[in-house]
């Protein structure tokens, strides 16, 4: 009760804290620049002042908490990734040549390109499957609803959830996984499915795309209600069944609402941790890059440039996607 009791005081202050900053500053520039009371012109002027400042008085605490959680940590990065693990004595290259060296650091990179080639392609895959069926149904809100519910899970939640499915129990013992139920209940042999080397990683694959599955979902189906209806009654006084609608109508129309879809997940995939830390700790050849930043910069490595130079990789890894997704979100959003 005591920790419910200081989270809802945290978010009531939250809140009270935002509507004075609101009105607080919006108090204060209409005293500094006042428009009643003055003539024409001077009123006329301070109009124009304070229309022109009022949109930065909100966006400033965002651009501020983006300097200094955001640009700040880059810079910052970016130094480190050229130091030693102090911080302090210049090494050049070192860190990225040991980088590229490491077994570790290569293991890494391996199962985070098995997680990009996997994870995007099946949430966007099952969202835009979810997304038709879903609506040809008249109990399609409700599905979507509950698809969605994971979205709003948190990823250590997500794989407290997963953990119990993965459970493992020595043979003979009751299984209270719920996989090793079903696999003994068959007659199978319990395995521990979060230890098997390589495949682990796919077991794990599982819980993201469990997540993502009902991001892709809403969006698609937003794009997918947005085709003329024209094009698909065409198709259909045409003679195409179903499955040639689907393929060569829709999603022709929508291609470009699927690749910013697919790129998202792809962004958040090279970013993957809370996953990983919560289920492996990348034990048992699971380790990703992130999680491997994290090992050397905060735990036992404790060597800043090092981490700092993964951190630098995982950076340059996401940004041309990045570009690449925002330039095709405003050519769709230039498209409407």
């Amino acid at each position: 009760m005591q920790q419910l009791f200081y989270a809802i005081l945290t978010m009531a202050a939250g809140v009270l804290a935002c509507v004075a900053y609101f009105f607080g500053t919006n108090w204060i520039l209409d005293k500094i620049f006042p428009s009643k009371g003055l003539s024409g012109a001077q009123a006329s002027k301070n109009l124009r002042i304070t229309n022109a400042i009022r949109p930065w008085l909100f966006l400033g605490p965002a651009l501020f908490a983006l300097t200094v959680y955001l640009v700040y940590p880059v810079i910052e990065s970016v130094w480190l990734a050229f130091h030693d693990k102090s911080g302090q004595e210049f090494v050049g290259f070192r860190n990225f040549i040991w980088m590229v060296n490491d077994g570790e650091f290569r293991q890494s990179i391996f199962n985070n390109f098995l997680w990009l080639l996997v994870v995007p392609a099946a949430a966007t895959f099952f969202g835009l499957i979810i997304a038709a069926l879903t609506d040809r149904i008249w109990w399609g809100n409700i599905a979507k609803t509950l698809i969605f519910m994971p979205m709003a899970i948190s990823f250590v939640g997500a794989s407290v959830i997963w953990k119990f499915i993965y459970d493992y129990r020595a043979e003979g013992s009751e299984q209270i996984g719920l996989l090793n139920a079903i696999v003994v209940a068959f007659g199978g042999a319990p395995e521990a499915w979060i230890t098997i080397p390589f495949w682990n990683n796919f077991f794990l694959m599982v819980i993201l795309i469990w997540i993502q599955t009902g991001f892709a979902m809403v969006i698609l189906s937003a794009a997918l209600r947005g085709i003329p209806e024209e094009t698909l009654e065409a198709a259909v006084i045409d003679g195409a069944n179903g499955l040639q609608i689907f393929f060569k109508i829709m999603i022709p129309q929508i291609w470009g609402t699927i690749a910013v879809v697919w790129t998202t997940i792809t962004i958040l995939v090279l970013k993957v941790f809370d996953i990983v830390l919560a289920m492996t700790n990348g034990q048992w050849q699971s380790q990703v890059l992130a999680n491997l930043m994290f090992d050397w910069m905060f735990r036992g490595g404790g060597d800043f440039g090092r981490g700092a130079a993964i951190a630098v990789t995982i950076m340059v890894l996401v940004i041309p996607i990045m570009v690449w997704n925002i330039r095709n979100a405003r050519k769709e959003m230039g498209g409407h």
